[in-house]
């Protein structure tokens, strides 16, 4: 978290220019005719689309189109039956098996409900080093929550671990975010301060990729919108 720049209480976001250089392509993600079938079923049909780094894309679609499998798809949860995805250039499931510099909230997050957020986040910073105790404090205050709450997180409401999800998502300062309806449970003043952070993190350079069901979100953030209906993708003209 290096090219943060932080004081107390705040969270402003920079780009470091050599390490932009370094991981970031004109193109951040590629995908060339992925196709990806359950048994029978056949959940995403020839998709090809590709991401250009510091841009905001929203796909759009009923539930079951087929968005959150083309999500875990990226992020090498699930591998294609035909086709490939490329992000930072490699290839997922066979140079990688996961994208490098990405952070990602898909479906309901998942903590250790006996242990406050802050020290949820401190076991997953732990996994990697990157980051200390004071940029988890920094990251709980952006998001809204009060990095010495003693709440466990089970007692945490639906917006709570939402925030919380959002937190460990960016906490390592990804280049790449997946952001499955990250409004999900937010009160209307929640949903403000998490599309001003979204904008902060487009503003620094950072590609994200979202769904959402609210067109108001998709209108206000995305450069790009997607729609997704019975497994295949199509960009919105209109």
């Amino acid at each position: 978290m290096e090219d943060w720049k932080k004081s107390e209480g705040t969270f402003n976001l920079a780009c470091d220019p050599q390490r932009v250089s370094g991981m970031m392509q004109n193109t951040c993600v590629k995908i060339e005719h992925v196709t990806k079938r359950f048994g029978e079923d056949i959940v995403l049909q020839e998709v090809n689309f590709s991401l250009k780094t510091g841009n905001v894309y929203g796909i759009v679609g009923n539930n079951g189109s087929g968005k959150t499998v083309l999500m875990k798809c990226i992020c090498g949860f699930l591998p294609v039956t035909t086709g490939t995805i490329f992000v930072f250039g490699k290839k997922i499931g066979h140079d990688v098996d996961f994208p490098e510099s990405l952070g990602v909230i898909i479906e309901t997050p998942g903590f250790l409900t006996q242990y406050t957020g802050f020290k949820n986040l401190e076991i997953l910073a732990d996994m990697n080093g990157r980051i200390s105790k004071a940029d988890i404090r920094i990251v709980l205050k952006r998001v809204g929550l009060d990095p010495d709450m003693k709440k466990p997180v089970g007692k945490y409401s639906l917006g709570m671990r939402q925030r919380l999800g959002i937190a460990q998502a960016i906490m390592e300062d990804p280049l790449f975010l997946i952001l499955d309806e990250p409004f999900n449970g937010l009160d209307k003043h929640g949903v403000e301060e998490i599309r001003e952070l979204l904008l902060d993190l487009k503003a620094a350079g950072k590609t994200i990729l979202l769904a959402s069901h609210n067109e108001e979100d998709i209108r206000i953030l995305c450069d790009h919108v997607y729609e997704m209906d019975g497994g295949i993708l199509r960009e919105r003209t209109a």
